[in-house]
């Protein structure tokens, strides 16, 4: 199921990336913001792999509740480079991601319609 669903790959190279970043994290906000993000992560992950599975009035509610963890990652992100977590460069990598694969939801939920 996962190589079909693009955005699940989408998820799953931002995952990556996040988690080299998260790496390098002082220590105060790796054990905090850091895991959040990753839990974050993952939990979009799992909502987006059970949307790939589920009918359309379940896909509906998984997908939306996806839409909902994407934006809270967006949120952390931009928290976790205000706060110099991350560097500028790893930010606007991330956001960049982040940004397709809100695109990518976005289609999905309108496919739905």
């Amino acid at each position: 199921m996962q190589n079909e669903i693009p955005i699940i790959q989408k998820v799953y190279d931002f995952y990556c990336e996040l988690y080299l970043a998260a790496e390098k994290m002082p220590k105060k906000d790796k054990y905090t913001l850091g895991e959040k993000l990753s839990r974050t992560t993952l939990d979009l992950m799992e909502l987006l792999i059970m949307a790939g599975y589920a009918d359309k009035e379940a896909k509906n509610i998984f997908l939306g509740k996806a839409n909902a963890k994407l934006e809270l990652l967006k949120i952390l992100i931009r928290l976790a480079e205000e706060i110099k977590a991350i560097n500028t460069k790893k930010y606007l990598l991330l956001q960049e991601k982040l940004q397709e694969t809100g695109r990518m939801l976005g289609g999905w939920l309108r496919s739905l319609r």
